[in-house]
């Protein structure tokens, strides 16, 4: 069985028409999958529903729809509207996002997300069996269901970092969906996996594992290098403390304090002291070193890898990516 390879754009990139191309694109070259963030931009489940209309056969969902965003009945009604328009297509990740966008956007208080998540989840899965409700806050209202076709298959994805809700991701999810996660330490988090799988009561059932991954390709391994080491830049010096945090407790704790000196005050990249997180976090390189490290990610148990592509690609840029893992898709 050959390895199944997503697809994903980073935030950044707000060039509408591109957001939907990734995924024509990627439906007519093989891939499996194409699965869009929310943040602070496009309201994502609008654009997953135009790439359905313009797509036939890959894989569509949200990686991932914050759970502070909207309510479980919500994001019910709009898993449901997708899995509909989508012929069966569509797929539902989830994440705690970050007590930024919580909020700084939708002005909500950001409490600890693993109790929120398995409300989230419970009441979403309820929703899409056809089922009324289970109400939590509001008990003594009369608890509703959408007047829809149930979508009881539809797999629920939950991304997860810390070793709590990585365990609830193994209790309850269908899917595992890291980000800015180390290849090597995937073993870790199976075991985490399996300790909520044994919680949920099916210890043989574990979720896949599908890690967003960022990836760079370029025709030389220095271009492919400064655009890897501006990823891991970004997310640890700009996106609050949720990633570095992570690393830190992985072990990664100098490399990341090497990351934050060298980009104060001036943003300059990723020392020579912390290329392991390149190593650990990206795909990268020229074609044939950017297949040989997402080889790694798969021989690592990483089922589904996404590849999270950076924004403002020219044609050709993002075509010299698409073109790099078509090798991957067509092997036996």
């Amino acid at each position: 069985m050959r390895p199944r390879i997503g697809l994903s754009v980073m935030p950044l990139e707000t060039r509408r028409e591109a957001i939907v191309g990734l995924a024509t694109e990627g439906d007519r070259l093989g891939y499996d999958g194409f699965f869009l963030p929310e943040t602070w931009a496009y309201d994502i489940t609008v654009l997953v529903a135009e790439a359905a209309a313009r797509t036939t056969r890959i894989t569509l969902g949200t990686g991932i729809l914050g759970i502070w965003n909207r309510s479980a009945a919500t994001i019910a009604m709009a898993a449901a509207t997708l899995h509909a328009t989508s012929g069966g297509r569509f797929v539902l990740g989830l994440g705690a996002s970050t007590p930024q966008l919580a909020e700084g956007l939708h002005d909500t208080p950001f409490e600890p997300p693993v109790p929120r998540m398995r409300r989230m989840v419970t009441q979403i899965r309820a929703l899409l069996r056809g089922e009324r409700i289970p109400l939590a806050v509001t008990t003594n209202a009369r608890a509703l269901k959408l007047n829809v076709p149930p979508a009881p298959a539809l797999p629920i994805h939950v991304a997860a970092l810390g070793d709590a809700m990585t365990r609830l991701a193994g209790e309850l999810a269908d899917a595992w969906a890291p980000f800015l996660y180390p290849w090597s330490q995937l073993a870790t988090g199976v075991e985490r996996l399996r300790e909520g799988a044994t919680r949920g009561g099916h210890p043989d059932r574990l979720p896949e594992i599908h890690p967003t991954v960022p990836a760079v390709v370029a025709d030389t391994d220095a271009k492919a290098r400064e655009g890897a080491a501006w990823f891991v830049s970004f997310y640890v010096t700009t996106m609050g403390t949720v990633y570095r945090d992570s690393l830190t407790r992985q072990g990664y704790g100098k490399a990341v304090e090497a990351v934050l000196a060298a980009n104060a005050p001036k943003f300059t990249g990723v020392p020579a002291d912390a290329e392991e997180l390149l190593e650990q976090l990206i795909v990268y390189g020229t074609p044939p070193e950017a297949r040989r490290r997402l080889g790694r990610w798969h021989e690592a148990g990483a089922a589904f890898p996404v590849l999270l592509l950076g924004p403002n690609l020219t044609p050709e840029e993002r075509a010299l990516v698409l073109e790099t893992f078509r090798p991957m898709l067509q092997s036996a």
